[in-house]
């Protein structure tokens, strides 16, 4: 069972891609974390690597299953209809969790390295292992879609949801930034305002 894993980062891009080779996902606005699972003992890793085990107390709770495991998947508070990074910050200011949902997307050990699989394989295994032990609220599968990525992102943008992630189904998992992940942002008009406000003199 290995310690923190660096993360895989997207690259970001202007425009989906399109066929079959590409899942398709929704773009949270939370933290990147990694929960490990080792035989009832539970650690979550922030993006970077730092402990937040205590942060995240009940999302770890949650994930009752036997033997090991590595989850990849980001932490967020749902606020009307869509993931709210302000609120997520002011839960966790408060020491609060009862509003943290974490999305898990992809399963890098399950007892043993699952890394060099397929993106799409690493996903079915990860959505049997959450299925097999009833794993419930605070943690949700993040669901993807197969094809045209742009008319995922334009329904995306029309429901103010930041963009998407697109990746690459016969990729493996790779502890860099590069092109089997891409990220499409949406640039809401509330967004370019609050940043034309902050550049303000």
């Amino acid at each position: 069972m290995p310690g923190f894993i660096k993360p895989q980062l997207a690259t970001l891009r202007s425009k989906a891609p399109k066929g079959d080779q590409w899942l398709h996902e929704i773009k949270y606005d939370g933290y990147r974390v990694q929960v490990h699972v080792n035989s009832g003992r539970k650690k979550v890793y922030t993006r970077t690597g730092l402990d937040w085990t205590k942060r995240f107390s009940v999302i770890a709770g949650a994930l009752d299953i036997p033997g090991q495991a590595i989850v990849d998947g980001e932490v967020v508070v749902v606020h009307e209809g869509r993931t709210n990074f302000s609120e997520l910050q002011a839960e966790l200011a408060a020491g609060k969790q009862d509003r943290l949902v974490f999305y898990a997307f992809d399963l890098l050990w399950r007892d043993g390295d699952l890394r060099r699989r397929p993106q799409i394989e690493r996903k079915q295994l990860l959505l049997d292992l959450l299925g097999e032990n009833d794993i419930e609220l605070p943690v949700l599968f993040s669901e993807h879609l197969v094809g045209d990525g742009q008319k995922m992102f334009e329904h995306a943008t029309k429901l103010n949801w930041e963009g998407i992630i697109s990746k690459r189904a016969d990729a493996p998992y790779r502890s860099e930034r590069n092109e089997n992940w891409l990220k499409i942002k949406a640039v809401h008009k509330r967004q370019v305002s609050r940043r034309w406000l902050c550049q303000r003199p």
